[in-house]
């Protein structure tokens, strides 16, 4: 059985996450679980559009980037209100952060996509 859609093709805020997502090498965009996800050609995946928590409190993140946030940054992230644990992926190092408020700082944004491209970008790539 295929995975509901989840997002909007139309939704501004994917647009800004494509376009700074698919500004870095070599990258492409795959649906999968209903959701966009980045890719290196070829490689795992280093970023998702959407997500949600599981447990007693599950909460939806439509309009948020997941991406794998490096081990020495993570306990400082982590304490950071306006990251999350997503589920499944945050097991394996991945956090979320919402995207869609007014104040969302996008270099920080561009600077956390391309830290989890180079997580999962071959040695050629990386310069």
């Amino acid at each position: 059985m295929a995975h509901p859609i989840m997002f909007d093709e139309g939704d501004p805020v994917l647009a800004r996450v494509r376009s700074v997502a698919l500004a870095l090498p070599e990258t492409e965009e795959r649906l999968s679980h209903g959701r966009p996800w980045f890719h290196i050609v070829s490689r795992p995946a280093f970023a998702v559009y959407g997500s949600g928590t599981k447990g007693p409190e599950k909460v939806m993140h439509p309009h948020a980037v997941v991406v794998h946030v490096d081990d020495d940054e993570r306990p400082a992230r982590v304490q950071d209100p306006r990251f999350f644990v997503p589920s499944y992926l945050g097991p394996r190092g991945w956090l979320g952060i919402d995207v869609d408020a007014p104040d969302t700082d996008w270099v920080e944004i561009a600077e956390l996509l391309d830290a989890s491209w180079r997580h999962s970008a071959p040695a050629r790539l990386l310069h």
